[in-house]
């Protein structure tokens, strides 16, 4: 598998990442057999950057990823990214203190039986917390060696810029945003607006989360919703029905006319066009089996035509208007 830097950094990760959000969950995850099963079919072909979070199963799918390390797949050939922040609680929705974020990184690396992570991302903008305090616990763990790289998750345009231009512009030793993460799909464009022209101008790698519409561009749900699908899920429905709209079903159907043309599947067409935008540096793709990921990482061969690009490009092209919009034509 192709590797690419990860911003403008010397971090190189392989091109596709493997997400772990549904390890060790109870309900419709994974467990210690089925995500051995992916990790070693990732490493094998070539995959590096495995990304979890200190809150995906309650802790449980750091548990399972440390319990899979050098018993199975050598620590020192895989990026271990993770995240802290995200807090289980309704009245707020992330704890970015500086306190609460050391802690919870002494806990992951625990769960993950290594002293140090690749990739430590703050997990989700926290206004009840000054920016410069967040940013301030980045600095001290890769100071202190716990984290070779930092980034963040779930930041708006504004929020990226800033952040990043603080790490760029505050006095003292400042460790640059290597990664920005943000759903990004042919179904959800919405990062062009502004998150994506922020990250290419500061040298912040994008890794885009739900690169295949949440299992909609995969073309499954085209004449309904399958049993053993998360769309039928009483957990997860909720999470695919925005993407179950008129408007998706014209994109999915380009898709898969797109892949009868050139003789592969829809799952291929979308995550490839996803690779290979400006500014995307790993899409992270979360598989029930490991059947769904060898899918997922058969697209290392395929590159869309010049031509098939534009096509999905114009079906599914986001409303721009003010200020986006160029109205000096006007």
């Amino acid at each position: 598998m192709e590797h690419r830097h990860l911003g403008r950094t010397g971090l190189r990760v392989s091109r596709i990442g493997l997400g772990t959000l549904t390890w060790g969950r109870s309900a419709g995850g994974q467990g210690e057999e089925a995500a051995a099963e992916q990790l070693k079919a990732f490493w094998e072909a070539g995959g590096t950057l495995v990304d979890t979070a200190d809150v995906y199963g309650d802790g449980e799918a750091e548990y399972l990823l440390g319990r899979l390390l050098d018993g199975l797949v050598p620590r020192r050939d895989l990026v271990i990214a993770t995240k802290a922040g995200g807090v289980p609680d309704p009245e707020r929705r992330a704890d970015c203190s500086r306190g609460h974020l050391l802690a919870a990184l002494d806990d992951s690396l625990a769960r993950l039986g290594t002293d140090h992570v690749d990739l430590w991302q703050v997990h989700a903008f926290d206004a009840g917390t000054p920016l410069e305090e967040t940013l301030h616990a980045l600095d001290l763990a890769v100071g202190s060696g716990r984290a070779r790289y930092v980034g963040v998750t779930g930041f708006s345009g504004w929020q990226l810029a800033k952040a990043a231009t603080w790490q760029l512009a505050a006095p003292g030793p400042r460790n640059r945003l290597a990664s920005t993460q943000m759903e990004y799909s042919l179904l959800q464009r919405g990062v062009e607006r502004e998150v994506l022209p922020a990250a290419l101008d500061l040298g912040v790698g994008l890794l885009p989360s739900s690169p295949l519409g949440r299992g909609v561009l995969t073309g499954k749900y085209r004449e309904g919703v399958p049993a053993d699908s998360r769309g039928a899920s009483e957990s997860l429905a909720a999470f695919v029905e925005p993407y179950l709209d008129e408007t998706a079903s014209r994109i999915v159907d380009a898709v898969a006319t797109a892949a009868r043309g050139l003789a592969v599947t829809p799952l291929q067409v979308a995550l490839a066009w996803i690779r290979d935008r400006p500014g995307v540096v790993a899409p992270i793709v979360g598989a029930r089996t490991s059947a769904q990921l060898g899918a997922a990482l058969s697209v290392e061969a395929l590159s869309l035509p010049e031509e098939i690009c534009r096509a999905l490009d114009d079906v599914s092209a986001p409303v721009h208007r003010y200020p986006d919009q160029d109205w000096s034509t006007l």
